[in-house]
């Protein structure tokens, strides 16, 4: 075994000793050992981590950064037990994440074309649809991230009182999310008919695949995106367009929407928005502010309607 195959493998259970998950980045470290030994490259040097870095030619900017951030953390450690090791320096590839202009708003009528579209997938059991039209139903209703649905097991959904428990979010946090009663209503529905239709599944997740088993991320976001084009929210070969985490983002539009048009007092209740969809600064949720026109506008016109008249 190389010196730096040894390396890979202790780093990722010295990461996790600190509370760090690695999901993506232990697999895409094993890929830059791999092209770095075919390289012939026996340490990290700043060449050889560029020239992986920089894979592949045509990905943005953020995606170049981000890898060559993970083998620094990987070089940093090397270069304890090898004073060979080079770390590469920390501003070879700046990049500073900007959020898109404007969140893509789902119209209602759009959610309905998309949901009704799942409910017409191929299927041998009848499980597939079901599965599909529900969780999409869930991410319009709750603003749950992509994959926060998907890890849950049937342990984590109270359909009595009406709340699910996320465990272990994006920031390591859990949360539990209240629901609708018309959402867990759609829930107690989906789970009767997938207890019929999957009797005896191979996990213990909500929801199911028609095999019984989890479902995958990639899996959710492709049948996604092959539905998008169905019902016209995306061109037939686009790969671009509205995209599944803009539900979560319509969520957070159109609450701030209504509070604002009830009079409510928008700066008091937005921690109990940004603790409903788990952000871990204050901060993210009140970009929505300025997400989209009509918020703009509508934030505008609160200022305006609480400064004190002039007086001559």
């Amino acid at each position: 075994m190389s010196a730096l195959q040894a390396a890979l493998e202790e780093y990722p259970a010295a990461r996790r000793a600190l509370g760090h998950k690695l999901r993506l980045s232990g697999r895409l470290l094993q890929r830059f050992v791999v092209f770095a030994e075919s390289s012939g490259a026996t340490v990290i040097t700043t060449e050889i981590a560029l020239a992986w870095a920089m894979q592949p030619a045509e990905a943005q900017p953020a995606q170049w950064a981000n890898r060559l951030a993970m083998v620094r953390r990987l070089a940093r450690y090397c270069s304890a037990i090898d004073p060979q090791t080079v770390v590469p320096p920390p501003d070879l590839l700046p990049h500073r994440y900007r959020r898109p202009s404007s969140p893509y708003v789902y119209r209602d009528e759009e959610i309905t074309r998309l949901i009704d579209a799942a409910k017409r997938l191929p299927s041998t059991v009848g499980l597939r649809p079901q599965t599909y039209a529900t969780l999409f139903g869930l991410y319009a209703a709750t603003g749950m991230r992509c994959n926060e649905p998907l890890r849950l097991d049937r342990g984590d959904t109270n359909l009595v009182d009406g709340v699910l428990t996320v465990r272990d979010t994006k920031f390591g946090k859990s949360r539990y999310v209240p629901l609708h009663p018309s959402t867990q209503h759609a829930l107690k529905i989906y789970a009767a008919s997938r207890d019929r239709s999957c009797p005896n599944p191979l996990s213990s997740s909500f929801f199911l695949s028609e095999r019984g088993m989890r479902l995958t991320e990639w899996a959710v976001r492709w049948t996604f995106v092959k539905l998008s084009r169905e019902v016209g929210l995306r061109g037939a070969n686009d790969s671009r367009g509205p995209r599944l985490h803009d539900l979560r983002h319509r969520l957070a539009v159109t609450t701030l929407l209504r509070w604002y048009r009830n009079g409510i007092d928008v700066e008091r209740h937005l921690p109990e928005l940004a603790t409903y969809l788990g952000h871990a600064h204050i901060t993210d949720t009140y970009w929505y502010l300025t997400a989209t026109p009509e918020l703009l506008q509508q934030a505008l016109l609160r200022a305006e309607q609480s400064q004190p008249e002039s007086r001559p």
